[in-house]
């Protein structure tokens, strides 16, 4: 091979390497929201003084506007009156990306439940050695919200998503927390299918979920881990023996 033909080889992998200029464009308009310098409903500048202030060309810009509305980080409306603004993408968003992936991919149910288990698990014995007085009013705020609602199977499943997701917030890790909100909507389907099966529901929860605050309260962080791993595997070892096994047996259902 020339010296020429390895200059033109290089030069091509360049380019292949170089970043588009919409792309950069994205990046920076990315970098603004994230930093909350652009916030949610903000509009952006008009067309004509974002050309300006990047030095594109118009097609350019709009492949950029085109990248960031697909990641749904801004909402484009035609018209008069129309125009970019910023939109914050919800949990829920993510939450419904995820359950298509994990749906494509054949994950089971049990697969979601035991990822569910791993979150939860180390956060009960974080929360019995952080809580506050806040946290435990909370807590047991919940607590009577589900004992209260054992007569209304979808109700109950609900409260008692919601008391899990508690326990996960107050652990304070917010990877969790969002990983948490990721899975909920998977491990609800499963619930409620594995109830209407039965025609009944399962009421242990909401003991489980008085005797964790007790330990919890009572700052005892070795009984809460144990306490929650067993009901964490006692619900996955219920909701996945029903005729439901993939994530998209689920939707079937719901």
């Amino acid at each position: 091979m020339t010296l020429a033909s390895n200059e033109d080889s290089r030069s091509a992998i360049e380019q292949v390497r170089a970043p588009k200029m919409a792309d950069l464009v994205a990046k920076q308009l990315r970098r603004q929201i994230i930093s909350g310098a652009l916030r949610d409903g903000d509009a952006l500048p008009t067309e004509t003084e974002l050309l300006e202030q990047f030095g594109v060309s118009r097609p350019t810009l709009r492949e950029a506007l085109r990248v960031l509305e697909s990641e749904q980080l801004i909402e484009i409306r035609r018209g008069a009156r129309g125009g970019a603004r910023v939109r914050i993408p919800t949990a829920d968003v993510a939450a419904k990306n995820v359950g298509l992936l994990l749906q494509l991919r054949g994950t089971t149910l049990a697969d979601v439940l035991n990822a569910r288990e791993l979150i939860e698990q180390h956060c009960a014995p974080i929360l019995a050695r952080k809580r506050t007085k806040s946290d435990l009013a909370r807590l047991w705020k919940e607590v009577e919200h589900g004992e209260s609602a054992v007569h209304n199977s979808r109700e109950l499943i609900h409260v008692h998503a919601d008391f899990h997701g508690l326990v996960v917030e107050l652990a304070g890790n917010e990877t969790l927390r969002i990983l948490y909100g990721l899975l909920r909507e998977i491990v609800e389907a499963g619930t409620y299918t594995r109830i209407a099966e039965e025609r009944t529901a399962s009421y242990k929860g909401a003991s489980s979920h008085r005797h964790l605050v007790e330990a919890i309260e009572a700052r005892d962080a070795d009984a809460a881990r144990e306490l929650w791993r067993t009901h964490l595997s006692e619900v996955s070892k219920y909701v996945s023996g029903g005729s439901a096994k993939t994530v998209i047996d689920l939707f079937d259902y719901v």
